[in-house]
């Protein structure tokens, strides 16, 4: 067995699994959200610490609806994608964008009475970290190993065309 066969034989279930749990925090954050009638964006936009002309922005009355609803969608697209196995390419680069708007609105460099504060790790936060992670997944998709992806690769096998 080659090393590059042998790599993919061990890294493909580990990767699935952090596949499987960055999917099903994203997906539990969007049903959260959803059925949470009181919850809006705007605190945490308003409160933003960097480009804060954009974050206000989105924050506006006339957007925040809008915002509010594009961000439980893109949660739960995400989290189906990768909890699935099914378009996780698209799912992936959705939650990379979601989560860097997360982390540039409050960066982990910029309120140091965060600083050390659990997730918040002087310019590492989790939302880098998981961000990061979905980068990995991108890099690594294995919805054809364990997802539907499966079925959408069988189908372009059967189709001669």
């Amino acid at each position: 067995m080659n090393k590059e066969a042998a790599l993919s034989k061990n890294v493909l279930p580990a990767v699935t699994i952090l596949r499987v749990l960055i999917g099903w925090h994203f997906l539990f954050e969007g049903v959260l959200k959803l059925h949470n009638s009181s919850w809006s964006a705007k605190a945490y936009l308003v409160s933003a610490e960097t480009l804060t002309g954009f974050y206000q922005w989105l924050a506006s009355d006339s957007l925040i609806g809008i915002v509010d609803v594009l961000n439980v969608i893109v949660l739960v697209f995400v989290g189906l994608a990768l909890v699935l196995g099914f378009l996780e390419k698209q799912g992936t680069l959705f939650g990379i964008v979601l989560l860097l708007l997360y982390y540039f609105a409050h960066p982990a460099f910029m309120n140091s009475a965060q600083l050390g504060a659990e997730g918040n790790y002087w310019i590492i936060n989790k939302n880098l970290i998981e961000a990061a992670a979905l980068l990995v997944l991108y890099k690594i998709p294995t919805g054809s190993f364990f997802g539907l992806e499966i079925f959408r690769k069988s189908n372009h096998n059967l189709n001669p065309t």
